[in-house]
Parts: C-alpha cells; sequence; structure tokens
C-alpha cells in the first residue's frame, strides 16, 4: 500500500511521515516548499525521513493538476491524506486569493485525481477555525459552521464541503479530522507558542494581542499523530471529527509556562485584538474517542517543557 501525504514536509506532515515510515508504509509526498515560511525550516522538518528508501518525495504544488496526475499514475495510491494549505488566519485576510486558490483549488485537484484513480481512503485536515465565535462550548462535530470569520477557516470549510460533495457522488471513504492549536517541536515559526518561545530567549518584546484572556485548546504533535494513525486503519463514508485536547488554557498562562521552563521573563507589547482571531477554541472529543479510541496523553505544561527542550537542542546544533 502506497500513501500519498501533501504538505509532508510541514509541521504536521513531517511528523506523520516518520510515524508512517517506522510502521513500514510505504509513502509519496507532495510539498512545494513555498515561501510562506523560510523552506529552509521545511527542508530540515522532512531531512531524516528522505534517507529511507520508502520515501519517495516531489517538490510540487497540488494546485499542477497535469505534474500531480503524473505522480497519481506512477504510484499505485491508495490512500491520500490532504494536509497541503497555506495556514494562518491574520495572512489570509491579507492575501484571500491565494488562500483560496491553495486551499480550494488544490483540494479540489486531490479529491478529483482520487476518484479518477480510484484512490480507497482520503483524509483531509481540517481547522477548528471553521467553528468561527462559536458561542456553545466544547465545540461540536454537529454544531453549525456556517459563520467563519476568516478566509483561511472560509476555505477549510469550503474543503470539508468539496469532500462531503465527493463522497456523496462517487462513494469515496472520506474522513474531516479539525485540528484544534497543534504545537511541538517543528511548529511553524509564526504560531504563538515558538514564537513566543524564540524572541523570550532573545531577550525581545512579544506582542499580545487583547487583554490576554482569549483560550486556545493547544494540541501536542504527537497526540494529533496518534489520531491521523489510528484513522488510517478504519474505513468511513463520511466523517467529521475533532482532534484537540479538550482542555483550553489563557494566553495569560501559555506565556507564563513559557517564561518557567527558560526562566525568562517576557517583555509583553499589548496590542489591539485582531480582525479574523477567534475568543477561544475547545474540541469536544467525544466522537474521536469513540470512533478513533483517541486519547490526548500529552498535557500543556510538559508539551511546552518539551517544545523548550527541542528549542535549546535546535539552537545548540546551529552553532
Amino acid at each position: 500500500m502506497t500513501i500519498l501525504i501533501t504538505g509532508g514536509a510541514g509541521f504536521i506532515g513531517s511528523h506523520l511521515v516518520e510515524r508512517l515510515l517506522k510502521q513500514g508504509k510505504k509513502i509519496v509526498v507532495i510539498d512545494n516548499f513555498n515561501d510562506f515560511y523560510l523552506p529552509s525550516y521545511k527542508r530540515e522538518n522532512i531531512s531524516s525521513a528522505i534517507q529511507n528508501s520508502n520515501l519517495t518525495l516531489y517538490e510540487t504544488n497540488i494546485c499542477d493538476v497535469v505534474a500531480c496526475q503524473k505522480i497519481f499514475e506512477k504510484h499505485h495510491i491508495e490512500k491520500v491524506i490532504h494536509l497541503a494549505a497555506y495556514a494562518g488566519v491574520r495572512p489570509s485576510i491579507e492575501r484571500p486569493l491565494l488562500y483560496e486558490e491553495a486551499n480550494c483549488k488544490g483540494t479540489m485537484n486531490m479529491l478529483e485525481l482520487s476518484r479518477i484513480f480510484k484512490v480507497k481512503q482520503f483524509i483531509f485536515g481540517s481547522s477548528s477555525s471553521v467553528y468561527g465565535n462559536n458561542k456553545k462550548v466544547p465545540f461540536s462535530e454537529d454544531d453549525p459552521v456556517n459563520e467563519p470569520i476568516s478566509p483561511y477557516a472560509a476555505t477549510k470549510r469550503a474543503g470539508e464541503v468539496f469532500c462531503y460533495n465527493y463522497h456523496h457522488l462517487y462513494n469515496i471513504s472520506i474522513l474531516c479530522l479539525r485540528f484544534f492549536t497543534v504545537y511541538g517541536p517543528r511548529q511553524r515559526p509564526d504560531l504563538a507558542i515558538r514564537k513566543f518561545t524564540e524572541l523570550i530567549d532573545r531577550n525581545q518584546p512579544i506582542a499580545m494581542y487583547g487583554d490576554g484572556t482569549t483560550q486556545r485548546d493547544y494540541t501536542f504533535i504527537s497526540d494529533i499523530i496518534d489520531g491521523v494513525a489510528s484513522a488510517l486503519d478504519k474505513q468511513f463514508g463520511f466523517e467529521i471529527i475533532n482532534l484537540g485536547d479538550s482542555k483550553p488554557i489563557q494566553l495569560t498562562t501559555l506565556i507564563k509556562l513559557i517564561e518557567q521552563e527558560l526562566g525568562e521573563k517576557a517583555q509583553i507589547n499589548r496590542l489591539p485584538e485582531q480582525p479574523g482571531d477567534v475568543q477561544r477554541t475547545y474540541a469536544d472529543i467525544i466522537k474521536a474517542e469513540r470512533i478513533l479510541k483517541y486519547q490526548p496523553k500529552v498535557s500543556i505544561e510538559q508539551g511546552v517543557r518539551l517544545f523548550v527542550a527541542w528549542h535549546r537542542e535546535r539552537k545548540k546544533s546551529q552553532f
């Protein structure tokens, strides 16, 4: 069996690639190494995995349907895990057309090729952003998600709708996984935990938007990978499942945890709330527990400790 992973050199993708290679799976990765953040970070992410003979890496854009079709033609792909996307709420407000192209057209390309080549299972990496400022907590898969408050969230919801459409028309087994604020080693440099850790460690100020009471359901990368790997062993008609920790914390608490692990005090630059930012994320994981036997294991305290340790090791290796 060959599994295609789009965005396989990214943060979540590279961890998933490593996990599946350890299980002896044959993996094809599509990643275009774009400059959303430094491409060298992505090459670093995938550097150890590319030594494995079970991995084939294509530096290709998912919007290039001709190039992607050649990949499907060459490899007998049975399962697709579609993670490639432009991510981030604030950048999507600045460049909405780029997000629409990559996240909507790219997803449609992967679904259409999966139809043509009779892929057995399609897993789509969605986001808790689709819930917007949902008043009901925790966020359940049955909640209405008709009011996304950023272009990024809108493209992820559109991806889910496209997935349902392809399941309905062509009976493809499709699972949409809504990831909740994933963090850990290799985290994207624009995300809070990595950005705050690097700035505090350099004795530089961090930006805190709003009064610090916004809450996020931070989920450690190994727990997310557990959920995705479990999904690969099951067949679905069409399902949407949350993957989170289900223990949201305030931004001020997160900053204190990072300060404690670094042994440094943060200089905080307080700024107004940003358009598109939600007040909280909070995953109802009952469905994930039931269907995927999903049980998050890494607490935020452990996770921040592991992330800071990775940060220090990486810093040492650069000198």
